[in-house]
């Protein structure tokens, strides 16, 4: 009878042992991953688009809106006017007029001295409009750095990298461009980073043929 009680006994302490690990995996199992996504459901949008810029932000940066006219750039380029968060069409922006099209992040060091010199020169007389194309970068974050560097040009955010494809921009930044009255795309090289207006000037005037 003793050898049959310490079988039972073996086997209820068998059953106890089960349950509590069939237990303990079920807490341990993850949440988020039990129901797949319903077939033709939309993906579920990033944080950053859904909630876009801080307005307050946009309001203080008091960037000058994005310009807009008859399509003369690359086509395809759009993004968002960080003026107001309207989309932008580069093309439009550019509208039949030489422009100095200089692509820009947050992170980029150079990036943030060349800024106020591309500022300056578009202040000054006979200067080609200066369109700013902020990439790989948060959009609250480049509106902060323009108030903060007082850059007040017009300037778009390419979230999507699509202005950025259009104009075949390589992996070092900064880089610009000037867009011709008809549309072509010239880069201006050496690809350094300007320190001064005048610098801005040469570079456009060499690229352009004689414009800014």
């Amino acid at each position: 009878m003793s050898g049959l009680r310490e079988y039972r006994n073996e086997i209820r302490w068998t059953i106890v042992v089960v349950v509590l690990a069939v237990l303990g995996i079920v807490a341990l199992w993850p949440r988020g991953a039990e129901q797949p996504a319903e077939p033709g459901a939309p993906a579920p949008a990033p944080v950053a688009a859904q909630r876009g810029a801080d307005p307050a932000l946009r309001a203080s940066a008091a960037l000058e809106p994005c310009p807009s006219g008859p399509p003369t750039g690359p086509p395809g380029a759009t993004g968002t006017c960080l003026a107001d968060g309207r989309p932008a069409d580069l093309a439009a922006m550019v509208g039949g007029r030489t422009t100095l099209v200089n692509v820009w992040a947050t992170w980029c060091q150079p990036c943030r001295t060349e800024l106020p010199a591309l500022q300056e020169y578009s202040r000054r007389p006979g200067a080609v409009p200066v369109v700013g194309v902020q990439v790989q970068s948060d959009e609250d974050d480049g509106l902060a750095l323009l108030r903060e560097l007082g850059v007040r040009y017009p300037n778009v955010h390419d979230p999507d990298n699509r202005i950025r494809a259009a104009l075949n921009v390589p992996a070092v930044l900064p880089m610009s461009y000037v867009v011709t009255a008809s549309g072509e795309v010239r880069r201006v090289d050496p690809p350094v980073a300007f320190e001064s207006a005048d610098e801005v000037r040469t570079a456009v005037q060499r690229t352009a043929g004689g414009a800014g």
